[in-house]
């Protein structure tokens, strides 16, 4: 029996073959895999995604996080000898002023310039922080994420090793509101098409913005779990999506994340306020066994790395049990893992 006051980073170590690690998108969107998780019973079944509609009841709803990903990586050279230089935006502090990663780091001391795209883009070190990143102003005409979109590179994972062909693969369908520094991956298997069927067989479509950080890469180091701080992450619980929620709720429908950040946006709200209502904010909730859910009743999601703060959600959600054995029952089914891998419907 796993004991909730004493969880281990190494308890939710699992094995997995480097050749299940997907590295590319597969065509279409949703002919991806879904495995399918009875919460009650345990029981496990195979499925693909396409079918999603046939494991969901009219007056369900799902919500959906309709941030963007930014392409936030851009190259460069140093204004003063034409040095390489790397950058990655993290998170706007204010108009055209961000905290960056860099490499090579030495190169961005405090006062340092950069051009990027041929000159339309320029950015000077204004500050360089305890743990090494940067913050940089940026200079351009017009809006500066016109410019990243024109020159700037997807911040994909460090598991995927793969050029990425199309920007857009790396986005979901119905993201909108650019912000995020890595795509909420559940939501890459829906297609327009899927969304207009799950529509009209009665089950409602809501969304909620939260901006996700680089933090979700970032390895637990601590070995006592409750140890862990995680990273703040802005969040926006929409009037017409709460009302939606409470609508399906009081009726008997079933409310399903897409994705561990809608999920952490929620259950962000309902935390903070008891109930859900429109809100707005940033949250640095952290879910693992032990944690009481409060708003949802089912979540979509894909296989998550080892000893990832993800797979602690899932089996805060599934079970510790549970989720460990559908992780090797995937690997064994031979899933495709991470960003651009399968997904599991947990109802």
């Amino acid at each position: 029996m796993l004991d909730l006051k004493d969880l281990k980073k190494s308890d939710f170590y699992y094995e997995l073959p480097e050749e299940l690690i997907a590295q590319t998108p597969l065509e279409p969107r949703n002919s991806s895999r879904l495995m399918v998780i009875d919460r009650k019973t345990g029981a496990i079944s195979h499925d693909r995604f396409y079918n999603l509609c046939d494991h969901l009841k009219k007056g369900d709803a799902l919500i959906l996080n309709d941030s963007r990903v930014l392409p936030a990586r851009i190259y460069g050279e140093r204004e003063e000898n034409g040095s390489f230089i790397e950058f990655l935006l993290l998170e706007q502090r204010a108009q055209n002023v961000w905290e960056i990663l860099c490499r090579p780091g030495k190169k961005a001391k405090i006062g340092s310039r950069f051009v990027f795209g041929g000159g339309k883009l320029t950015a000077k070190i204004l500050d360089v922080l305890e743990d090494g990143n940067r913050i940089a102003e940026f200079f351009c005409e017009g809006s500066l994420f016109s410019v990243l979109d024109e020159i700037g590179q997807m911040p994909l994972p460090p598991y995927i090793t793969k050029k990425l062909e199309n920007k857009e693969r790396y986005q979901t369908v119905y993201s909108r509101e650019t912000g995020s520094a890595a795509a909420p991956t559940a939501g890459l298997h829906f297609t327009i098409e899927q969304l207009e069927q799950l529509k009209n067989a009665g089950i409602s479509i809501g969304y909620v913005t939260l901006h996700v950080g680089l933090g979700t890469f970032r390895p637990v180091k601590e070995e006592k779990v409750s140890d862990h701080k995680m990273h703040s992450e802005f969040y926006v619980l929409p009037p017409e999506t709460a009302e939606l929620i409470n609508k399906t709720k009081q009726n008997g429908g079933r409310v399903v994340a897409v994705g561990t950040t809608s999920c952490r946006t929620l259950e962000s709200v309902y935390k903070k306020l008891g109930r859900i209502a429109a809100d707005e904010g940033s949250t640095d909730i952290f879910i693992y066994p032990g944690y009481q859910f409060g708003a949802i009743d089912g979540l979509i999601t894909n296989f998550h790395l080892p000893e990832s703060t993800l797979i602690m959600l899932v089996s805060a959600f599934l079970g510790y049990d549970e989720t460990m054995n559908a992780y090797r029952e995937a690997v064994r089914e031979r899933y495709r893992f991470f960003s651009f891998g399968d997904a599991m419907m947990i109802m």
